[in-house]
């Protein structure tokens, strides 16, 4: 970046691969930058220092009008934002868009006043990003939209305190329309495949991975029956969770209390993960060291059974259930993306769908919009298409004969 200093060093002047030269000073301690206007360099000082000189008298004056700068209005809105949205967003994700505004949106809009934050410094913000990025690669799109998110929501703040007119727009000006990719997930025969997996790898683990073993394979049921995050289904605990007598379908279901993302929200089951929680809350807890210690002296303890704060799913089974995937030969679709713990709750989604789930209360139960199951998951699914409406051929005309058109000549 080119850069001249102007009046003893109180005016800088610099070009940034634009056109136009750009002018910045500090007056009352406040920073102030502008542009020139100009395209030569000595033009472009000579506006530089009017300008400045514009500024001290305005100070002097009292007519100077000081501006709000991002990181000012960002330290307001992490203070506003983990107070209002208590109870209704997850402190992971409040902690995310304080990781995202020190790590990146600081540094580089942190001394910009709010006004100076226009559609062209966020697109320079977009390609600082790709050629800063430590990983040789640009960032993901997904990584990219999080923190323009957290971006406007900064800006949000300034227009609510009327330190700012209105929110630019942040808008990505090309590639708006990226590529769907459809999210992986497990078919109705992959599905069985997999729980057919985690039930043989129960008989064949040795005694001291039998416990893990068997979580698993009742993880892999209760997450396919239930929709829920993995997040969600961490936070989980034995008093979230009621067997009931559904009323519609007269089936035995689980009713969920959901923490997660989304805040608090509820959630009805498929009658198949019914059996699974039953046998998670029957399920003895594993033994301690102390327990194992006595039983070694020839003791016999008193066998612990999950309380009701107690979690479902305790450990960190994602070792165990990656190698399930791989010996199954299930961790990649074809499309090449991996399946993860999460490729459970979109199997669950799609299973609905080919049901013929209702897509707005299919939405409501799973704690998410309309909108994402049409984009992620409805578009891919075969059992949607209704062939009647498809396969429609209209019925042939019969020819006239020749003799009878003579006929009708005659």
């Amino acid at each position: 970046m080119a850069r001249h200093e102007i009046l003893g060093g109180l005016v800088q002047v610099y070009k940034r691969g634009g056109r136009y030269w750009n002018c910045s000073a500090s007056v009352d301690g406040k920073q102030f930058r502008s542009t020139t206007k100009e395209e030569e360099l000595p033009q472009a000082k000579q506006a530089a220092e009017d300008w400045y000189l514009g500024l001290r008298g305005k100070a002097r004056a009292g007519l100077l009008k000081t501006e709000k700068t991002f990181g000012e209005t960002a330290d307001q809105f992490e203070k506003e934002y983990a107070i209002i949205t208590e109870g209704q967003r997850s402190p992971r994700w409040i902690e995310g868009h304080k990781i995202r505004l020190k790590l990146h949106l600081k540094p580089f809009f942190g001394n910009l006043g709010l006004s100076q934050v226009t559609p062209g410094k966020v697109q320079e913000y977009r390609v600082h990003r790709v050629s800063t990025s430590t990983t040789g690669k640009a960032p993901a799109r997904s990584t990219m939209h999080d923190e323009i998110v957290t971006l406007r929501l900064v800006l949000k703040t300034g227009v609510r305190h009327n330190w700012l007119s209105h929110v630019p727009d942040l808008s990505p000006p090309y590639r708006t329309q990226g590529k769907i990719v459809h999210r992986p997930w497990f078919s109705p025969d992959e599905y069985k495949q997999l729980y057919t997996a985690t039930r043989e790898q129960i008989s064949k683990a040795l005694p001291h991975f039998k416990w893990n073993t068997e979580q698993v394979h009742d993880y892999v049921l209760f997450l396919a029956n239930t929709g829920l995050r993995p997040d969600e289904a961490k936070n989980l605990q034995h008093r979230d969770v009621k067997v009931v007598k559904d009323r519609a379908t007269g089936q035995r279901i689980l009713e969920i209390d959901v923490r997660g993302k989304r805040g608090v929200g509820f959630c009805k089951s498929m009658p198949g993960a019914v059996q699974p929680y039953e046998r998670l809350l029957a399920r003895q807890k594993p033994l301690t060291g102390d327990e194992k210690d006595a039983i070694a002296r020839g003791g016999k303890p008193e066998p612990r059974f999950p309380e009701p704060t107690d979690p479902l799913f305790p450990g960190n089974h994602i070792k165990l259930f990656n190698n399930v995937l791989l010996r199954a030969k299930l961790k990649v679709d074809r499309e090449g993306n991996k399946r993860t713990a999460y490729s459970l709750r979109h199997t669950y989604i799609c299973m609905r769908l080919i049901e013929g789930a209702d897509i707005y209360a299919l939405a409501k139960n799973c704690r998410t919009s309309v909108e994402m199951i049409q984009k992620f998951y409805a578009a891919h699914i075969k059992d949607l298409l209704d062939t009647s409406a498809i396969n429609v051929m209209r019925s042939k005309r019969r020819k006239r004969s020749t003799k009878k058109v003579d006929e009708d000549r005659v």
